[in-house]
């Protein structure tokens, strides 16, 4: 599709309402002249009136509920409705009223039929949010008194189930004995051995054999004395146990130990946010989310080796204007058929995909800071340029499958998900994955065509922060050793269509100016020159007006040294009937340095 087609409506983009069309008369026309004969064949109502002309039609459905009349009465009835035909042909209704009638009627139908199709278009559309999600504070002091309540009642909860040991965490295992109680008990042994077996040898004699019990006698003191012995270590154990056993349970999620310090506060609200403060729904959620990581062996997962082969489908990018860590996500690379083949052929592949991912996340999730004010979400990019049509089975399914899992596990780590260079195909697939997300997930949503996705970008995150594949001055760092870094600022400026924009830089002390310049798909002209201050220098050339395509490299860098004092003009001529968005950024070298 060609970039006027996007500007003008791009498919995902619900921006501009459009009414349905009216539909035609014709096709209600024969039912409401059906409806108007029925009615001749009633007891016909006082002439209609536009306004009565609903009632009029509830009377007439009453007459067609009464019961028919008994056949005894066929003689009567029939004299009547021929009476009632007489009657009616004086005093039926001119045609002009007839057809006054049969236009209110159509014009209903019409009005009907008008909001069906237009609440049927709304849910065919992509949904978006008239009211752009903004990020709540994860301070308690900036909570309202529900929600302050909500949090100190999940925090019980919580409490309550690590003392219960209700997150399934294994009690510790119980001290080792010491030596000496080693001793103890084995020479507590030795007695009690003996005396069992003097017991039970004696158990066939008879009870005149007295010097038996008088031997047992004199065995009894040292045997209460090793018992008192006994109950005195188990009193005393007894008092150590319960430091073990009632111990409360130690849970940490995503590194942070829950209810240790107050990061815990900003982790449990993700959950009460994802639940709408509904403090019972939350705490299942954290209960849920718990079994699930060790199910799915997070912790081993964080050290585990899964390869390079997706480093360019997820990668981490820059920041966001609020300070966000930008995540972008390339779903072209599947285009590749040997790599979408070896990530989603079957379940074990798309399983170690998903773990995969997971990783990723996890490990990002790492970086945030969680303490009160900190910055603990991700602004999310997903790039669909290229990407695989919705009729791939198999990215279908994975798809849906990370979606569930991230929403369940995972509430509350993301700021913003931007849509870029979104395709005619995807408000189908869209539709079809909307039912699985919550409305408070799809109010973070925001969708862009090919042309409008480096504008949309750099509303939420400067240009020297945008990668240059997506229309801003950010490189890998990798790859090349830039003059710019993305602590280096850069400047936007919109130029207005068939006008000329010049950007003027002054030049106070001899040095050396670096800079570079990017207009964004360009189909302009640019030029360079420098100025000197003295009047009767020459204005020197420095890049000869050139017209650029946007086959042309993207970012054009120049280095001039300059001897004297003066100013450096960069010119951008714009042509075209579109606005183009051009970004600069300069230092200055000093010959000190």
């Amino acid at each position: 599709m060609s970039e006027e087609s996007h500007n003008s409506t791009p498919p995902p983009l619900p921006a501009v309402k459009q009414d349905p069309p009216p539909p035609p008369v014709a096709e209600e026309s024969e039912p409401a002249s059906t409806a108007a004969t029925e009615k001749e064949g009633e007891k016909p109502p006082p002439p209609p009136v536009a306004e009565e002309s609903e009632p009029a039609s509830t009377a007439a459905t009453g007459k067609e509920d009464e019961k028919p009349p008994p056949p005894s009465a066929a003689a009567a009835v029939e004299n009547r409705s021929l009476a009632a035909m007489m009657e009616k042909e004086t005093s039926s209704p001119t045609a002009a009223e007839k057809k006054k009638e049969v236009v209110v009627v159509v014009d209903e139908a019409e009005k009907e039929k008008e909001k069906e199709k237009e609440k049927t278009i709304e849910e065919r559309k992509v949904p978006q949010s008239l009211i752009s999600f903004k990020e709540e504070s994860n301070i308690v002091a900036d909570l309202s008194d529900l929600q302050k309540k909500a949090l100190q009642e999940l925090k019980q909860l919580v409490q309550e189930a690590l003392n219960n040991r209700q997150f399934g965490s294994p009690p510790p295992p119980p001290p080792p004995p010491k030596e000496e109680e080693k001793q103890s008990s084995v020479a507590q042994e030795g007695p009690k051995t003996e005396q069992v077996a003097a017991v039970s040898s004696d158990a066939p004699k008879t009870e005149a054999h007295s010097s038996d019990s008088d031997v047992s006698t004199e065995i009894k003191p040292p045997q209460e004395e090793s018992q008192a012995e006994v109950a005195k270590e188990v009193h005393q154990e007894s008092k150590e146990e319960p430091k073990t056993a009632d111990a409360p349970e130690e849970v940490s999620i995503w590194g942070v130990p829950l209810l240790k310090d107050d990061r815990s506060d900003v982790i449990l609200l993700k959950f009460l946010r994802a639940r709408d403060f509904k403090v019972r729904d939350a705490f299942i959620m954290i209960k849920n989310t718990i079994q699930w990581r060790k199910e799915f062996g997070i912790d081993a997962l964080l050290d585990e080796d899964l390869g390079d082969d997706l480093e360019k489908v997820v990668f981490m990018h820059g920041y966001d204007r609020d300070g966000h860590p930008v995540c972008y996500n390339v779903y072209g690379e599947f285009q590749n058929k040997e790599l979408y083949q070896k990530t989603f052929a079957d379940e074990e592949k798309r399983m170690n995909f998903l773990r995969w991912r997971i990783q990723f996340l996890e490990r990002s999730i790492r970086k945030l800071d969680f303490k009160p004010g900190g910055v603990c979400t991700i602004f999310q990019v997903n790039d669909l340029k290229n990407s695989p049509g919705p009729g791939k089975r198999e990215l279908r399914i994975a798809t849906k499958q990370a979606l569930q899992l991230l929403q369940d596990n995972y509430p509350e780590f993301v700021a913003k998900q931007v849509f870029i260079n979104v395709p005619w195909w995807y408000l189908a697939f869209y539709t079809m994955i909307s039912p699985f997300m919550t409305q408070r997930t799809k109010s973070k949503f925001v969708f862009a065509g090919p042309s409008k996705s480096p504008e949309t970008l750099f509303k939420y995150t400067s240009p020297e922060h945008v990668p240059i594949q997506y229309g801003g001055l950010s490189v890998d760092y990798c790859d090349c050793n830039p003059e710019f870094t993305i602590d280096d600022p850069a400047t936007e400026i919109t130029v207005k269509p068939g006008t000329k924009q010049t950007v003027e830089i002054i030049i106070y002390e001899k040095c050396t100016i670096v800079w570079e310049i990017r207009v964004v798909g360009w189909e302009v002209s640019y030029g360079a020159e420098f100025v000197p201050d003295e009047k009767d220098k020459y204005t020197i050339i420095i890049q000869k007006p050139t017209k650029m395509s946007p086959t042309d490299e993207p970012v054009v860098s120049h280095r001039f040294k300059v001897d004297e004092l003066g100013k450096v003009l960069l010119t951008v001529d714009n042509p075209t009937s579109k606005r183009k968005k051009l970004l600069y950024r300069f230092k200055v070298e000093s010959f000190s340095n």
